[in-house]
């Protein structure tokens, strides 16, 4: 037999004697109580006392079932013995479980359960004790106090379930939005770039075989570079699959280079300006002044209708300066998400973000961030 099914055997063993335990419980209390004060000097006393704890353990289990063998047991040893402190112990064990109840289900469930102790508690005290107003007030007090702590505890285990829940509901839409604008500056890029290449390879196919190989070769590129950045992501999302490939490293401002020369060969040179010294910055900054530079020179390629765009990355002291300007036709690009995901780009790391117009005509695209030196 495996050890898993041993110790399944051990467990349903123990439940099984715990439960025979609670069968026997009203009868032992009841024993204990029927001998008045000779019982001290017998076992009943911690058999019952084992038993008691036994059943409020019970409770995590089976909360009604061990709350009505409490309620019944202990009525029985206030019937068999009068006694006030009989009548204590009963109120505060089933106003314990009642609570307990209260706690951890719907009122439903622990409305009628309050409620029906509270009057068996009433009754058996009234009936050992013929109890007078005070004595029963005392009772009922008990019943609705418990009930409130333990309606209490469920209300605000409730709210923070539901605070839980909620932020991992931002957390997830946080992370989607992400997703989406890593796909889209990724895949938008790309696919702008290889559009033109295929269009200049279908005109020039016949007439400039040369021209157009040149074209399917960038085409080509563009393609592997997409395909691996994809990898990099999906890589990412399953980073918890143990037969994953391993994380590739996020593109960045290094990367520069290789998006002007992919660029270039669609038409469109870049001028890349740096201004202060380059220094290393933290990866989130890193990551996003890139998209930022993508996104803008996809938007120069697709919409802007010149053939240059100029880039000047600014290192200040603390901050980092991302612009882009070209002197194409200016006014809105698209009806896309680009501008938006830049915005949000930049609002996620506290920076300030600016795009619109030239005076002189073009287009102009800034963004600046918080930029510690990174460690």
């Amino acid at each position: 037999m495996s050890a898993l099914s041993m110790r399944r055997v051990g467990r349903g063993t123990g439940t099984v004697l715990a439960w025979c335990g609670a069968a026997v419980y009203p009868a032992v209390l009841f024993l204990t109580f029927s001998h008045g004060r000779s019982a001290l000097h017998q076992l009943e006393i911690p058999a019952s006392a084992g038993l008691t704890v036994l059943l409020l353990l019970l409770l995590r289990r089976r909360a009604l079932t061990a709350h009505a063998i409490l309620l019944l047991a202990w009525s029985f040893a206030l019937l068999s013995l009068p006694a006030g402190g009989v009548a204590g112990l009963l109120v505060l064990v089933t106003d314990v479980s009642s609570g307990y109840i209260a706690a951890t289900r719907t009122r439903r469930v622990s409305v009628p359960v309050a409620v029906t102790t509270c009057l068996l508690q009433a009754a058996a005290v009234a009936a050992s004790l013929h109890a007078d107003e005070f004595l029963l007030m005392t009772v009922l007090l008990a019943a609705v106090v418990t009930y409130m702590a333990g309606n209490a505890v469920r209300t605000r285990s409730a709210h923070a379930e539901a605070m839980r829940e909620q932020a991992t509901a931002q957390a997830v839409a946080a992370e989607r939005l992400r997703i989406a604008r890593e796909l889209h500056d990724m895949v938008a890029h790309s696919i702008g770039i290889i559009a033109i290449q295929a269009g200049v390879g279908g005109r020039v196919i016949d007439t400039q075989p040369a021209e157009a190989r040149n074209a399917l070769d960038a085409i080509e590129a563009t393609s592997r570079d997409t395909l691996s950045g994809l990898r990099r992501m999906l890589t990412a999302l399953r980073r918890d699959d143990p037969g994953a490939a391993p994380l590739g490293p996020a593109p960045g401002l290094g990367d520069l280079g290789r998006l002007a020369e992919a660029t270039r060969d669609a038409g469109i040179a870049v001028d890349l300006r740096t201004a202060g010294e380059p220094r290393p910055l933290p990866p989130d900054v890193d990551l996003s002044a890139y998209r930022i530079v993508q996104e803008a020179v996809t938007n120069v390629v697709r919409h802007a209708g010149t053939d240059r765009c100029r880039v000047t990355i600014g290192y200040g002291d603390g901050e980092l300066a991302v612009e882009i300007e070209d002197d194409g036709h200016g006014g809105v690009v698209g009806a896309g998400y680009g501008l938006a995901g830049m915005r949000e780009r930049v609002a996620l790391l506290r920076g300030e973000f600016a795009a619109g117009p030239r005076p002189g005509g073009g287009f102009r695209v800034a963004a600046r961030f918080p930029a510690p030196a990174a460690a």
